[in-house]
């Protein structure tokens, strides 16, 4: 294969994570290009599924040309059958880390490849245990202000990391990319990672 024929990845997400993640394979992506999608859950919508609708959802809203492939994920925090997003405030983050506080929570990663004519779709749980919180624990936590933009209020890679004492699958999933599932739907949609392209 020629440098030429190397196709253009285009990164379906704004969040640093993701490309910091994709670039532990070595990969840089040519464009970064976040769909607009409302991630609002559907009424009685199960965490599984909505976060597998709206992967697809990013996926198929993005405009793919010839030669380039797309790379979309998203990342849901879920507690039983409630779906844990981004809080809106420092209140709804509060409310989200005394619910996991001592208790097992699943995250689910699901992760769309889509050329112009074809989707890859991988989905990814992990099981996380999160100690149990004290009122110091949440607040110190709050005032960092590193719940903002996260799914379930806190980013297991940040300060947060010290109140999940173990997990059961993909720490990078956790994180927002599960990176070898995400590596081998790459290289079924043409992007080989660890092809050599000179």
């Amino acid at each position: 294969m020629t440098a030429s024929s190397k196709p253009r990845l285009i990164l379906g997400s704004g969040s640093p994570r993701r490309a910091e993640l994709i670039g532990t394979l070595g990969i840089t992506a040519d464009e970064v290009r976040p769909p607009d999608v409302d991630e609002t859950p559907l009424k009685g919508e199960l965490p599984r599924a909505y976060c597998a609708r709206v992967t697809r959802a990013k996926a198929e809203a993005m405009q793919v040309n010839p030669g380039e492939i797309a790379l979309c994920a998203d990342t849901t925090v879920s507690l039983g059958r409630r779906i844990m997003g981004k809080p809106a405030d420092a209140g709804e983050a509060a409310e989200f880390l005394y619910l996991l506080s001592g208790r097992r929570h699943k995250v689910i990663t699901c992760v769309a490849v889509r050329t112009p004519d074809q989707l890859w779709e991988r989905e990814v749980v992990t099981t996380v245990k999160m100690k149990r919180l004290s009122d110091e624990d949440v607040n110190a936590y709050l005032a960092s202000g590193d719940w903002e933009g996260k799914a379930g209020a806190y980013a297991i890679q940040g300060p947060a990391g010290a109140f999940v004492p173990w997990i059961q699958g993909s720490y990078t999933a956790v994180m927002g990319l599960p990176v070898a599932e995400t590596a081998a739907l790459l290289t079924a949609a043409g992007y080989p990672v660890y092809g050599d392209w000179a």
